[in-house]
């Protein structure tokens, strides 16, 4: 076995010479991809800490209302916004959640198309499925490390780890429902003339939508999952409590902040959960 470890692929060399290579030639790049992710990460914070909390939990309620038209899931809003409040938790919850669902915004921003895609060339989803096994089961703090060197301490390589953890989802349930879509169904656009964006956008969506709906709640849930992991290179949130309590052995803040965490959790999932999801689950 000497004469294959003495022969070893120089995979980590190859790794960091690429890294100093983005490094030391595309800098303006990655500051340019830098100040709009923390341009759009401002502008969300701003909307959700410039109001009265109390403003924020009333418009919560009243969008609660409108999507699921339930009193139950409303006063679960209300009452899980004003523990948030009681508990002192209130500006970590909207830094996460600037955090989330800019996240969640970019991974769908580029998984739906490239679902889409996959969905209309089996060749190349069989080329790109490797890639995103690749993305979820490889640590996250290695890639942590090359985020960090490229944009520095921050939220911006919280978010691209983010970004990279959980943007397989979106790109797997999109293809699977474009890919489901029933076959009568794009005849009968067929035998009405209907164009390829007409099929894709009348039919092929429209059917793949709880498929879609179902990769977007999962982006949301794994970008929850990484608040810790954004907090450890410098993202605020609640990710930051978390780690002081886990350091500190803090039994009771540790409680606190998960269960800010799980309130935020359920209530984003069932905001953007289909009808047809929920009736599944029951």
């Amino acid at each position: 076995m000497d004469w294959l470890t003495d022969h070893k692929l120089p995979i980590g060399t190859w790794a960091k010479w690429a890294v100093d290579w983005l490094t030391d030639n595309a800098t303006a790049v990655f500051d340019g991809i830098a100040i709009g992710i923390e341009a759009m990460i401002d502008a969300v914070l701003w909307a959700l800490t410039t109001p009265h909390p109390l403003v924020i939990v009333a418009i919560a309620a009243a969008l609660a209302y409108a999507v699921r038209r339930t009193i139950g899931f409303t006063l679960f809003v209300t009452l899980s916004l004003l523990l948030i409040i009681n508990q002192g938790y209130w500006a970590e919850t909207t830094e996460t959640l600037a955090l989330v669902l800019c996240s969640a915004f970019i991974c769908m921003l580029i998984g739906v198309p490239i679902g889409v895609y996959s969905a209309h060339h089996p060749r190349f989803f069989e080329w790109v499925r490797p890639v995103l096994d690749l993305m979820q089961t490889i640590p996250t703090f290695v890639y942590l490390i090359p985020a960090l060197i490229l944009f520095g301490l921050g939220v911006v390589p919280g978010l691209i780890s983010t970004v990279v953890f959980a943007l397989p989802a979106p790109i797997r349930l999109t293809q699977l429902g474009v890919a489901s879509t029933p076959k009568h169904l794009l005849e009968a656009g067929e035998a009405f003339g209907a164009t390829y964006w007409q099929k894709l956008f009348k039919i092929e969506l429209p059917y793949a939508t709880p498929s879609i709906m179902a990769g977007l709640t999962q982006t949301i849930m794994l970008s929850l999952s990484m608040v810790v992991i954004a907090a450890l290179v410098g993202a605020d949130g609640l990710g930051v409590p978390t780690l002081r309590a886990l350091n500190t052995v803090n039994i009771a803040k540790g409680f606190e902040v998960g269960t800010a965490i799980v309130l935020v959790a359920i209530i984003l999932d069932r905001f953007f959960r289909t009808n047809q999801t929920m009736e599944a689950d029951k």
